[in-house]
């Protein structure tokens, strides 16, 4: 495995796979790695011959008031993990090689309704970064399958989106959560928890198990079964951000005769945003 900074060295590493008839799998990250993102990367080799693991910290999709500075850089302890999970290459460009001209010259990929409500809400610009930079991602590694987790569910949906529009030739693969065994979405903010927050976490997937039981017994009282499930939170210490019951195709609030819904949760833990969500078909 090697890791590869510049545009100009992955094009010349990955136009001699492409001449061996090489299918590339993506896999893009912002490093601090853990389970789940070896677990896209385990994905990416069933579906790919080479597996590019991108690790880029990007600015465009963090706000203002978010963690940009303090987001753990750890590539060190990255390139072993991916080592020891069969990664072929890793790409860690600098922000003035994905953003040469700067941030407010850089063109902006805008994805319309998936983008809107839940994370697109309460982090006005976020999708707008994450569209960019994947569009940017795939430009430069040109994969012919590129791997996202099914964690961030709105973003997986983004994704697809931007895809089919644009006609990017890139099959989009969403990789199942990995969990704790309480229940926790593995997440690179999990490690901001305070021992006495971590130990709370669980209440999450926990209330999302309760609202989705309900809703496979035909509960149709959407409204009240998130009000249900803030108080739920509040009462464990949590400031919900939303807790919202969707069409799952769609990304709109739930009717009562939709068939596949997802429950979508965004909560304040201490100073950590946690996201996580639970599907089912009923």
């Amino acid at each position: 495995m090697r890791t590869i900074h510049t545009l100009k060295e992955l094009r010349a590493v990955l136009s001699g796979y492409r001449e061996q008839g090489k299918r590339i799998g993506l896999v893009p990250t912002m490093g601090n790695l853990h389970e789940g993102h070896l677990s896209l990367v385990e994905q990416a080799r069933q579906a790919a011959d080479v597996v590019v693991t991108s690790i880029f910290i990007n600015p465009m999709q963090f706000g203002a008031n978010e963690d940009l500075h303090n987001y753990p850089r750890t590539l060190q302890d990255d390139q072993d993990r991916l080592q020891a999970a069969g990664n072929s290459l890793i790409f860690a460009p600098s922000p003035e090689e994905v953003y040469p001209e700067g941030l407010a010259q850089q063109t902006q990929v805008i994805v319309p309704e998936v983008s809107e409500g839940h994370c697109g809400a309460s982090r006005p610009g976020h999708f707008e970064g994450v569209a960019t930079v994947v569009t940017m991602l795939f430009n430069m590694v040109q994969p012919d399958v590129a791997v996202f987790g099914e964690k961030d569910f709105q973003q997986l949906a983004v994704i697809r989106k931007l895809t089919r529009d644009l006609f990017i030739p890139v099959e989009i693969i969403g990789a199942p959560t990995v969990r704790d065994e309480d229940g926790v979405a593995k997440s690179s903010r999990n490690g901001y928890l305070t021992a006495q927050e971590r130990a709370v976490a669980p209440a999450i997937f926990n209330t999302m198990k309760a609202i989705t039981t309900a809703l496979t017994q035909g509960a149709t009282d959407y409204k009240k079964l998130e009000d249900q499930a803030r108080a739920v939170l509040s009462d464990n210490g949590f400031r919900p951000d939303y807790i919202n019951i969707i069409n799952s195709l769609t990304l709109k609030p739930a009717k009562a005769d939709d068939q596949h819904l997802t429950v979508l949760v965004a909560a304040f833990l201490g100073t950590t945003r946690l996201i996580d969500n639970l599907s089912i078909k009923r």
